[in-house]
Protein backbone atom coordinates (compact mmCIF):
# COMPACT_ATOMS: atom_id res chain seq x y z
CA UNK A 1 0.00 0.00 0.00
CA UNK A 2 1.67 3.27 -1.06
CA UNK A 3 0.96 6.02 1.46
CA UNK A 4 -0.35 9.52 0.59
CA UNK A 5 2.04 12.00 -1.34
CA UNK A 6 4.28 14.71 0.04
CA UNK A 7 6.98 16.45 -1.35
CA UNK A 8 10.56 15.34 -0.18
CA UNK A 9 12.52 18.15 1.55
CA UNK A 10 15.79 18.14 -0.41
CA UNK A 11 18.06 21.04 1.45
CA UNK A 12 19.84 20.33 4.09
CA UNK A 13 18.01 23.32 6.03
CA UNK A 14 14.49 21.79 5.41
CA UNK A 15 15.98 18.37 6.41
CA UNK A 16 17.75 19.52 9.94
CA UNK A 17 14.66 21.60 10.30
CA UNK A 18 12.37 18.33 9.91
CA UNK A 19 13.92 16.35 12.97
CA UNK A 20 14.87 19.39 15.14
CA UNK A 21 10.91 19.74 14.91
CA UNK A 22 10.82 16.18 15.48
CA UNK A 23 13.08 16.22 18.56
CA UNK A 24 10.67 18.91 19.91
CA UNK A 25 7.76 17.03 19.47
CA UNK A 26 8.81 13.97 20.99
CA UNK A 27 10.25 15.78 23.81
CA UNK A 28 6.68 17.24 24.36
CA UNK A 29 5.56 14.09 24.13
CA UNK A 30 7.55 12.32 26.97
CA UNK A 31 6.97 15.66 29.29
CA UNK A 32 2.81 14.89 28.84
CA UNK A 33 4.01 11.20 29.55
CA UNK A 34 5.61 11.97 32.62
CA UNK A 35 3.36 14.16 33.93
CA UNK A 36 0.68 11.89 33.58
CA UNK A 37 2.81 9.02 35.08
CA UNK A 38 3.16 11.08 38.17
CA UNK A 39 -0.35 11.78 38.29
CA UNK A 40 -1.08 8.21 38.41
CA UNK A 41 1.54 8.03 41.43
CA UNK A 42 4.23 6.40 38.76
CA UNK A 43 7.79 7.16 39.04
CA UNK A 44 8.61 8.27 35.33
CA UNK A 45 10.92 6.13 33.35
CA UNK A 46 12.76 7.63 30.66
CA UNK A 47 12.54 4.85 28.01
CA UNK A 48 8.76 4.45 28.99
CA UNK A 49 8.66 8.26 28.37
CA UNK A 50 10.32 8.09 24.77
CA UNK A 51 8.36 5.04 23.78
CA UNK A 52 4.75 5.46 23.87
CA UNK A 53 2.84 5.08 20.64
CA UNK A 54 2.27 8.57 19.96
CA UNK A 55 5.93 9.43 20.17
CA UNK A 56 6.60 6.01 18.14
CA UNK A 57 3.88 7.24 15.50
CA UNK A 58 5.86 10.50 15.33
CA UNK A 59 9.06 9.34 14.92
CA UNK A 60 7.47 6.71 11.72
CA UNK A 61 5.68 9.43 10.18
CA UNK A 62 8.50 12.65 10.48
CA UNK A 63 10.67 9.54 8.59
CA UNK A 64 8.37 8.47 6.15
CA UNK A 65 8.19 12.11 5.13
CA UNK A 66 11.57 12.72 4.82
CA UNK A 67 12.39 9.63 3.33
CA UNK A 68 16.31 9.12 2.23
CA UNK A 69 19.03 7.98 4.77
CA UNK A 70 17.07 9.82 7.78
CA UNK A 71 14.46 6.47 6.81
CA UNK A 72 16.71 4.08 6.16
CA UNK A 73 18.63 4.59 9.27
CA UNK A 74 16.01 2.69 11.02
CA UNK A 75 16.65 -0.54 9.27
CA UNK A 76 20.70 -0.09 9.07
CA UNK A 77 20.77 0.79 13.01
CA UNK A 78 18.33 -2.51 13.81
CA UNK A 79 20.04 -4.74 11.01
CA UNK A 80 21.46 -7.03 14.03
CA UNK A 81 18.11 -8.28 14.56
CA UNK A 82 18.54 -7.36 18.54
CA UNK A 83 21.57 -8.42 19.54
CA UNK A 84 23.42 -4.94 19.37
CA UNK A 85 20.64 -2.75 20.65
CA UNK A 86 18.07 -2.43 23.26
CA UNK A 87 14.75 -4.07 22.12
CA UNK A 88 13.16 -1.01 22.69
CA UNK A 89 15.22 1.05 20.08
CA UNK A 90 14.89 -2.19 17.83
CA UNK A 91 11.25 -1.96 18.25
CA UNK A 92 10.91 1.64 17.66
CA UNK A 93 13.30 1.46 14.34
CA UNK A 94 11.21 -1.56 13.07
CA UNK A 95 8.32 1.25 12.50
CA UNK A 96 10.71 3.16 9.87
CA UNK A 97 10.21 -0.16 7.48
CA UNK A 98 7.41 0.81 6.20
CA UNK A 99 6.23 2.35 3.10
CA UNK A 100 7.41 5.90 2.88
CA UNK A 101 5.41 9.06 1.12
CA UNK A 102 5.17 9.31 -2.43
CA UNK A 103 6.60 12.59 -3.94
CA UNK A 104 3.95 14.97 -5.63
CA UNK A 105 3.39 14.19 -9.34
CA UNK A 106 4.79 17.86 -9.88
CA UNK A 107 8.43 16.95 -8.16
CA UNK A 108 8.26 13.44 -9.90
CA UNK A 109 8.45 15.51 -13.30
CA UNK A 110 10.80 17.75 -12.19
CA UNK A 111 13.00 14.55 -11.41
CA UNK A 112 12.20 12.85 -14.76
CA UNK A 113 12.92 16.25 -16.87
CA UNK A 114 16.11 16.50 -15.33
CA UNK A 115 17.15 13.06 -16.09
CA UNK A 116 15.58 12.50 -18.96
CA UNK A 117 15.16 15.52 -20.64
CA UNK A 118 12.71 17.94 -21.43
CA UNK A 119 10.69 15.70 -24.04
CA UNK A 120 11.28 12.62 -21.11
CA UNK A 121 7.41 11.68 -21.95
CA UNK A 122 9.29 10.27 -25.87
CA UNK A 123 10.99 7.75 -24.42
CA UNK A 124 7.67 5.84 -23.11
CA UNK A 125 4.44 4.74 -24.66
CA UNK A 126 2.51 5.22 -21.63
CA UNK A 127 3.82 6.01 -18.03
CA UNK A 128 2.00 5.80 -15.03
CA UNK A 129 2.13 8.78 -12.42
CA UNK A 130 1.05 6.42 -9.70
CA UNK A 131 3.91 4.92 -8.39
CA UNK A 132 3.37 0.73 -7.54
CA UNK A 133 5.91 1.09 -4.58
CA UNK A 134 7.32 3.90 -2.83
CA UNK A 135 10.55 3.30 -0.15
CA UNK A 136 13.11 4.94 1.23
CA UNK A 137 15.61 5.87 -1.24
CA UNK A 138 13.08 6.04 -4.04
CA UNK A 139 9.84 4.52 -5.47
CA UNK A 140 9.23 2.27 -8.51
CA UNK A 141 6.66 3.28 -11.57
CA UNK A 142 5.00 1.05 -14.19
CA UNK A 143 5.53 2.31 -17.47
CA UNK A 144 5.83 0.64 -21.41
CA UNK A 145 8.32 1.23 -23.73
CA UNK A 146 7.70 1.56 -27.09
CA UNK A 147 8.46 -1.53 -28.31
CA UNK A 148 5.90 -2.54 -26.16
CA UNK A 149 7.48 -3.82 -23.18
CA UNK A 150 6.09 -3.44 -20.03
CA UNK A 151 9.04 -1.63 -17.49
CA UNK A 152 9.59 -0.68 -14.32
CA UNK A 153 11.05 2.78 -13.38
CA UNK A 154 12.57 3.15 -10.26
CA UNK A 155 12.99 6.89 -9.43
CA UNK A 156 15.17 8.37 -6.80
CA UNK A 157 13.79 11.54 -4.37
CA UNK A 158 15.28 14.19 -5.40
CA UNK A 159 18.31 15.66 -2.59
CA UNK A 160 18.90 11.92 -1.34
CA UNK A 161 22.30 11.40 -1.87
CA UNK A 162 23.60 14.99 -0.90
CA UNK A 163 21.71 14.49 2.57
CA UNK A 164 22.97 11.34 3.68
CA UNK A 165 25.75 12.49 5.70
CA UNK A 166 24.12 15.19 7.62
CA UNK A 167 20.97 12.45 7.99
CA UNK A 168 22.57 9.92 9.12
CA UNK A 169 24.74 11.98 11.82
CA UNK A 170 21.28 14.01 12.87
CA UNK A 171 19.27 10.48 13.30
CA UNK A 172 22.13 9.51 15.37
CA UNK A 173 22.32 12.36 17.57
CA UNK A 174 18.79 12.25 18.05
CA UNK A 175 18.76 8.81 18.84
CA UNK A 176 21.91 9.49 21.26
CA UNK A 177 20.25 12.34 23.43
CA UNK A 178 17.40 9.91 24.13
CA UNK A 179 19.00 7.88 25.87
CA UNK A 180 18.58 5.02 24.10
CA UNK A 181 21.96 4.55 22.62
CA UNK A 182 24.14 3.17 25.28
CA UNK A 183 26.88 6.01 26.05
CA UNK A 184 29.79 2.87 26.35
CA UNK A 185 29.00 1.69 22.68
CA UNK A 186 31.01 2.98 20.34
CA UNK A 187 29.23 3.17 17.15
CA UNK A 188 30.77 6.02 15.07
CA UNK A 189 32.61 2.89 12.43
CA UNK A 190 28.89 1.65 11.61
CA UNK A 191 27.91 5.07 10.96
CA UNK A 192 30.54 5.46 8.78
CA UNK A 193 30.06 2.15 7.13
CA UNK A 194 25.95 3.24 7.21
CA UNK A 195 27.14 6.24 5.04
CA UNK A 196 28.99 4.39 2.70
CA UNK A 197 26.23 1.28 2.34
CA UNK A 198 23.39 4.08 1.99
CA UNK A 199 25.81 5.94 -1.28
CA UNK A 200 25.94 2.76 -3.09
CA UNK A 201 22.57 2.41 -2.62
CA UNK A 202 22.06 5.61 -3.60
CA UNK A 203 24.06 5.23 -7.10
CA UNK A 204 21.60 3.79 -9.36
CA UNK A 205 24.30 3.34 -11.64
CA UNK A 206 26.01 1.16 -9.47
CA UNK A 207 23.23 -1.22 -8.57
CA UNK A 208 22.65 -1.57 -12.44
CA UNK A 209 25.69 -3.18 -12.72
CA UNK A 210 25.20 -5.15 -9.65
CA UNK A 211 22.32 -6.38 -10.78
CA UNK A 212 24.23 -7.17 -14.55
CA UNK A 213 26.29 -9.32 -12.40
CA UNK A 214 24.04 -11.41 -10.53
CA UNK A 215 22.44 -12.03 -14.04
CA UNK A 216 25.75 -13.20 -15.05
CA UNK A 217 26.18 -15.43 -12.12
CA UNK A 218 22.80 -17.03 -12.86
CA UNK A 219 22.37 -17.12 -16.17
CA UNK A 220 22.28 -20.65 -16.20
CA UNK A 221 19.99 -21.29 -13.36
CA UNK A 222 16.59 -21.27 -14.33
CA UNK A 223 15.26 -21.35 -10.66
CA UNK A 224 16.05 -17.95 -10.37
CA UNK A 225 14.51 -14.79 -12.07
CA UNK A 226 15.97 -11.38 -12.61
CA UNK A 227 15.04 -8.31 -14.53
CA UNK A 228 17.31 -6.89 -17.37
CA UNK A 229 18.29 -3.20 -17.51
CA UNK A 230 17.73 -0.55 -19.98
CA UNK A 231 21.03 1.14 -19.71
CA UNK A 232 19.80 3.75 -22.16
CA UNK A 233 16.96 4.87 -19.86
CA UNK A 234 19.06 4.36 -17.08
CA UNK A 235 21.01 7.39 -14.67
CA UNK A 236 22.36 7.98 -11.28
CA UNK A 237 18.94 8.68 -10.60
CA UNK A 238 16.28 6.50 -12.60
CA UNK A 239 16.59 2.51 -12.89
CA UNK A 240 14.57 1.24 -15.69
CA UNK A 241 14.15 -2.28 -16.00
CA UNK A 242 11.85 -4.87 -17.86
CA UNK A 243 8.79 -5.73 -15.04
CA UNK A 244 9.25 -8.80 -13.80
CA UNK A 245 5.50 -10.89 -12.68
CA UNK A 246 5.05 -11.86 -9.12
CA UNK A 247 3.31 -12.38 -5.67
CA UNK A 248 4.52 -10.72 -2.94
CA UNK A 249 7.39 -13.53 -0.80
CA UNK A 250 5.03 -12.45 2.63
CA UNK A 251 1.80 -14.12 0.86
CA UNK A 252 2.92 -17.38 0.40
CA UNK A 253 1.83 -18.40 3.67
CA UNK A 254 -1.42 -19.87 2.43
CA UNK A 255 0.80 -21.81 -0.57
CA UNK A 256 1.20 -25.44 0.07
CA UNK A 257 4.51 -26.84 3.01
CA UNK A 258 6.21 -27.79 -0.45
CA UNK A 259 6.17 -24.76 -2.00
CA UNK A 260 6.76 -22.79 0.82
CA UNK A 261 10.27 -25.07 1.97
CA UNK A 262 11.56 -25.05 -1.86
CA UNK A 263 11.33 -20.97 -1.78
CA UNK A 264 13.66 -20.74 1.61
CA UNK A 265 15.63 -23.78 0.08
CA UNK A 266 15.86 -21.26 -2.93
CA UNK A 267 17.16 -18.75 -0.95
CA UNK A 268 19.68 -20.45 1.38
CA UNK A 269 21.03 -21.64 -1.82
CA UNK A 270 21.33 -18.39 -3.40
CA UNK A 271 22.97 -17.16 -0.24
CA UNK A 272 25.57 -19.93 0.02
CA UNK A 273 26.58 -19.08 -3.51
CA UNK A 274 26.56 -15.69 -3.00
CA UNK A 275 28.95 -16.18 -0.16
CA UNK A 276 31.20 -18.82 -1.19
CA UNK A 277 31.32 -18.49 -5.37
CA UNK A 278 29.93 -15.22 -6.15
CA UNK A 279 31.74 -13.22 -3.63
CA UNK A 280 29.25 -10.73 -3.66
CA UNK A 281 26.05 -10.59 -1.41
CA UNK A 282 23.08 -8.67 -1.46
CA UNK A 283 22.64 -8.22 2.06
CA UNK A 284 19.21 -6.29 2.69
CA UNK A 285 17.04 -8.94 3.80
CA UNK A 286 13.70 -6.45 3.07
CA UNK A 287 10.91 -8.85 2.04
CA UNK A 288 9.86 -6.82 -0.49
CA UNK A 289 13.22 -7.70 -2.27
CA UNK A 290 11.97 -11.00 -3.53
CA UNK A 291 8.54 -12.29 -5.12
CA UNK A 292 7.58 -15.63 -6.38
CA UNK A 293 6.05 -16.08 -9.89
CA UNK A 294 4.28 -19.25 -9.36
CA UNK A 295 3.56 -19.68 -13.28
CA UNK A 296 7.32 -20.58 -14.13
CA UNK A 297 8.34 -21.48 -10.62
CA UNK A 298 10.83 -19.18 -10.38
CA UNK A 299 12.29 -17.16 -7.41
CA UNK A 300 12.59 -13.32 -8.01
CA UNK A 301 14.90 -10.66 -7.26
CA UNK A 302 14.53 -6.93 -7.17
CA UNK A 303 16.68 -4.88 -5.54
CA UNK A 304 20.48 -4.79 -6.09
CA UNK A 305 21.25 -1.24 -4.31
CA UNK A 306 22.67 -3.47 -0.70
CA UNK A 307 25.48 -5.53 -2.44
CA UNK A 308 28.45 -6.06 -0.81
CA UNK A 309 31.70 -7.57 -2.55
CA UNK A 310 33.51 -10.07 0.04
CA UNK A 311 37.10 -10.55 0.24
CA UNK A 312 38.27 -14.51 -0.15
CA UNK A 313 39.63 -13.75 3.87
CA UNK A 314 36.35 -13.18 4.49
CA UNK A 315 34.53 -15.64 2.63
CA UNK A 316 37.08 -18.50 3.79
CA UNK A 317 36.73 -17.51 7.76
CA UNK A 318 33.03 -18.00 7.37
CA UNK A 319 33.15 -21.14 5.67
CA UNK A 320 35.80 -21.76 8.83
CA UNK A 321 32.89 -20.93 11.24
CA UNK A 322 30.37 -23.07 9.79
CA UNK A 323 33.13 -26.17 9.92
CA UNK A 324 33.49 -25.33 13.16
CA UNK A 325 30.13 -24.53 14.40
CA UNK A 326 28.98 -28.00 13.10
CA UNK A 327 31.96 -29.58 14.09
CA UNK A 328 30.95 -28.37 17.84
CA UNK A 329 34.90 -26.89 18.00
CA UNK A 330 34.90 -23.61 19.89
CA UNK A 331 38.79 -23.51 19.90
CA UNK A 332 38.16 -23.44 16.00
CA UNK A 333 35.12 -21.38 15.90
CA UNK A 334 37.28 -18.74 17.71
CA UNK A 335 39.85 -18.81 15.25
CA UNK A 336 37.26 -18.10 12.40
CA UNK A 337 35.71 -15.20 14.31
CA UNK A 338 39.12 -13.67 14.88
CA UNK A 339 40.43 -14.22 11.25
CA UNK A 340 36.88 -12.04 10.23
CA UNK A 341 37.69 -9.29 12.78
CA UNK A 342 36.02 -10.09 15.89
CA UNK A 343 37.70 -9.67 19.16
CA UNK A 344 40.30 -6.98 17.80
CA UNK A 345 38.91 -4.90 20.51
CA UNK A 346 39.48 -5.12 24.35
CA UNK A 347 37.33 -8.45 25.30
CA UNK A 348 37.16 -10.38 28.63
CA UNK A 349 37.09 -13.84 29.06
CA UNK A 350 33.98 -14.49 29.94
CA UNK A 351 32.93 -11.86 27.06
CA UNK A 352 34.54 -13.63 24.71
CA UNK A 353 32.48 -16.78 25.98
CA UNK A 354 29.48 -15.44 25.42
CA UNK A 355 29.59 -14.32 21.96
CA UNK A 356 31.38 -17.78 21.24
CA UNK A 357 27.66 -19.33 22.58
CA UNK A 358 25.69 -16.87 20.72
CA UNK A 359 27.46 -17.30 17.04
CA UNK A 360 27.07 -21.29 17.86
CA UNK A 361 23.76 -20.90 18.99
CA UNK A 362 22.70 -19.11 15.52
CA UNK A 363 24.40 -21.66 13.58
CA UNK A 364 21.78 -23.69 15.04
CA UNK A 365 19.72 -24.85 11.89
CA UNK A 366 22.93 -25.11 9.93
CA UNK A 367 23.99 -27.78 12.04
CA UNK A 368 20.44 -30.12 12.14
CA UNK A 369 21.36 -32.90 9.67
CA UNK A 370 17.53 -33.15 9.02
CA UNK A 371 14.86 -30.38 8.20
CA UNK A 372 14.43 -27.43 10.28
CA UNK A 373 11.23 -26.33 11.19
CA UNK A 374 11.97 -22.83 11.46
CA UNK A 375 7.87 -22.14 12.13
CA UNK A 376 8.43 -24.37 15.49
CA UNK A 377 11.37 -22.75 16.26
CA UNK A 378 11.68 -20.79 19.30
CA UNK A 379 15.33 -20.03 18.13
CA UNK A 380 14.56 -16.16 17.34
CA UNK A 381 13.56 -15.25 20.70
CA UNK A 382 16.77 -17.61 22.15
CA UNK A 383 19.13 -15.29 20.13
CA UNK A 384 17.23 -12.14 20.97
CA UNK A 385 17.66 -13.32 24.82
CA UNK A 386 21.01 -14.19 24.45
CA UNK A 387 21.77 -10.83 22.33
CA UNK A 388 20.60 -8.81 25.66
CA UNK A 389 22.20 -10.62 28.06
CA UNK A 390 25.74 -10.15 26.36
CA UNK A 391 24.90 -6.58 25.98
CA UNK A 392 23.21 -6.37 29.62
CA UNK A 393 24.58 -8.82 32.02
CA UNK A 394 28.54 -9.16 30.62
CA UNK A 395 28.13 -4.96 29.58
CA UNK A 396 29.38 -6.11 25.72
CA UNK A 397 28.40 -3.26 23.70
CA UNK A 398 31.44 -3.53 20.76
CA UNK A 399 29.78 -3.69 17.28
CA UNK A 400 30.94 -6.73 15.18
CA UNK A 401 32.79 -5.67 12.01
CA UNK A 402 31.00 -4.11 9.02
CA UNK A 403 31.54 -6.78 6.55
CA UNK A 404 29.89 -9.37 9.62
CA UNK A 405 27.56 -7.22 10.57
CA UNK A 406 26.14 -6.97 6.79
CA UNK A 407 26.27 -10.19 6.18
CA UNK A 408 24.47 -11.27 9.90
CA UNK A 409 21.79 -8.68 8.71
CA UNK A 410 20.94 -11.02 5.73
CA UNK A 411 21.13 -14.28 8.16
CA UNK A 412 18.59 -12.91 10.43
CA UNK A 413 16.40 -11.50 7.26
CA UNK A 414 16.33 -15.29 5.73
CA UNK A 415 15.99 -17.13 9.33
CA UNK A 416 12.97 -14.64 9.84
CA UNK A 417 11.46 -15.22 6.60
CA UNK A 418 11.52 -18.93 7.04
CA UNK A 419 9.71 -18.65 10.35
CA UNK A 420 7.35 -16.49 8.87
CA UNK A 421 6.44 -18.61 6.43
CA UNK A 422 6.47 -22.02 8.96
CA UNK A 423 9.45 -23.64 6.35
CA UNK A 424 11.04 -26.70 6.81
CA UNK A 425 14.60 -26.42 5.21
CA UNK A 426 17.62 -29.08 5.58
CA UNK A 427 20.17 -25.98 5.53
CA UNK A 428 23.21 -28.56 6.54
CA UNK A 429 22.49 -30.14 2.90
CA UNK A 430 22.76 -27.09 1.23
CA UNK A 431 26.38 -26.18 2.99
CA UNK A 432 27.77 -29.43 3.32
CA UNK A 433 29.12 -29.09 -0.73
CA UNK A 434 31.42 -25.97 0.81
CA UNK A 435 32.43 -27.12 4.27
CA UNK A 436 34.40 -30.31 2.11
CA UNK A 437 36.42 -27.28 1.14
CA UNK A 438 37.55 -26.15 4.47
CA UNK A 439 41.12 -27.21 5.89
CA UNK A 440 39.81 -29.56 8.44
CA UNK A 441 39.99 -33.64 8.58
CA UNK A 442 37.01 -33.52 11.44
CA UNK A 443 33.77 -35.21 10.19
CA UNK A 444 30.84 -32.97 10.27
CA UNK A 445 28.63 -33.35 14.16
CA UNK A 446 25.08 -33.87 13.44
CA UNK A 447 22.70 -32.90 16.19
CA UNK A 448 19.99 -35.77 16.88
Amino acid sequence: MVNKESKVPGSRLSRLGGLASLAGRVAGGMLAEGARQLAQGNRPNSKGMLLTPANIKRVADQLAHMRGAAMKMGQLLSMDSGDLLPPELTDLLARLRASANPMPSKQLAQVLKLNLGEQWQQHFADFTFKPVAAASIGQVHQAYHDNGAKLAVKIQYPGVRASIDSDVDNVATLLRVSGLIPAEMDYHSLLAEAKIQLKNEADYLKEATYLQRYRQFLVDDNRYQLPQVYTELTSDNILTMSYVEGVPIESLLSASQADRDRILRLMFTLFFRELFEFKLVQTDPNFANYLYNAATGQLVLLDFGACRDYSDKISDGYRALFHAACNNNPSALDDALTSIGFFSQTILPEQKTAVLNLVTLACEPLRHDAEFDFGKSDLARRLRDAGTALSTQQNYWHSPPADALFLHRKIAGLYLLAARLQARVNIWQLLEPYLQQANSTQEPYAEK
